[in-house]
């Protein structure tokens, strides 16, 4: 028993030896986790992760970043037609494409008829016009663009906005009524107010074609032609013309006429139109000379050998192609 007192006592010394380690390495593990999750290091935690949820939300938000995306596509659906997104309409970007060629509306024509006709004025070829058609007693046929007495009484006067200072002067023009009666006829004369833009006043002889004298006024469409004609261009000076001044028509062109020019030494020069459809020289540069036409489609027709002849019609035999 006395051995075993004996052994049994080193096993109680080194309990209570390891009592105090223990208590201490306790301790340590107590301040360790209390220092782990001390309130201020927890709060610092939830504001980091914070922080990136409130920028997202920001970057998210339909005021900061929906309006990019719709500007983007906006501008390059302008400037393309063919960044266009799918089901956009095809009328969002007319000015971008080139019509199709079925494509209805003055719109195309309009734009067809300032590639081909340059220099035409209110009155484009391919353009369909409306408006209204009174009659008037024409005469003899003379009128506001001078080309005197015709037998030939299919004529019409134009409204003066479309008279365009005499502009219209010569020009074929193919006049529909509402009941599918139609007549050609040729701009000899000016209407003044109350003619309205796109109002034609027709020879009564005219007129008759499409309707009865008693209706006095009807609704039309009319559009300019380039008609078929064995004629050709004739040019006449006005009364009291020299070589020191001068005043020039052309007469009987099948499509209106945009521009005269005379020669001179160092080229040509390009004579004033007048109301009364005369083209002048007031100090007689080119008088007598060589004459250049250009109708409305930009085709020029150059003449030579015409004298001043006052009132005399001088055949050139020249004419304009036909459009």
């Amino acid at each position: 028993m006395a051995s075993r007192s004996h052994r049994s006592a080193p096993r109680a010394g080194r309990r209570t030896a390891l009592v105090p380690t223990i208590v201490v390495a306790a301790a340590v593990l107590v301040v360790s986790l209390v220092v782990a999750f001390r309130p201020g290091q927890e709060a610092d935690t939830v504001q980091a992760k914070d922080a990136p949820v409130a920028g997202s939300r920001v970057s998210a938000s339909p005021t900061a970043t929906e309006p990019e995306p719709e500007a983007g596509p906006t501008r390059s659906t302008t400037a393309s037609p063919t960044a266009s997104p799918a089901g956009t309409p095809a009328t969002a970007t007319p000015s971008a494409r080139p019509p199709s060629e079925g494509a209805p509306g003055p719109t195309r024509h309009r734009a067809a008829a300032s590639a081909s006709a340059p220099l035409a004025g209110r009155i484009e070829p391919g353009v369909t016009y409306d408006g209204v058609a009174t009659h008037y007693d024409a005469a003899d046929g003379d009128g506001a663009c001078s080309y005197g007495p015709s037998p030939d009484l299919m004529i019409a006067a134009m409204n003066t906005t479309d008279y365009e200072m005499s502009k219209a002067c010569g020009a074929y023009v193919l006049v529909r009524a509402a009941s599918g009666a139609s007549v050609t006829v040729r701009i000899t004369n000016e209407c003044p107010a109350p003619c309205a833009p796109g109002q034609i006043d027709l020879s009564r002889q005219a007129f008759a074609e499409l309707a009865a004298l008693s209706a006095g006024e009807i609704d039309i469409t009319w559009s300019l032609l380039s008609p078929g004609t064995s004629d050709t261009i004739s040019i006449r000076y006005k009364t009291g013309s020299t070589q020191y001044w001068c005043g020039v028509q052309a007469l009987g062109h099948r499509n209106p006429l945009a521009r005269l020019e005379v020669g001179t030494g160092s080229g040509w020069r390009q004579l004033t139109r007048t109301e009364y459809n005369y083209f002048l020289s007031p100090d007689g540069t080119g008088c007598g000379g060589p004459l250049r036409l250009t109708d409305i489609h930009g085709e020029q027709l150059t003449v030579e050998g015409i004298a001043v002849r006052p009132d005399t019609v001088q055949p050139t035999g020249v004419q304009f192609g036909r459009q």
